[in-house]
């Protein structure tokens, strides 16, 4: 597996931490904005 698909962070100093995750597949990005519920609307 590549790095850039695995989640792992990287301590800089000071409480500061550059923490990288894998990007979501299109297919459920795509989901979740059909199926998702409206940004702002009323519960």
């Amino acid at each position: 597996m590549a790095d850039d698909k695995l989640y792992s962070s990287q301590y800089i100093g000071s409480g500061t931490f550059i923490i990288s995750k894998p990007k979501r597949k299109a297919s459920k990005r795509r989901q979740s904005k059909l199926k998702g519920t409206v940004r702002g609307a009323r519960k």
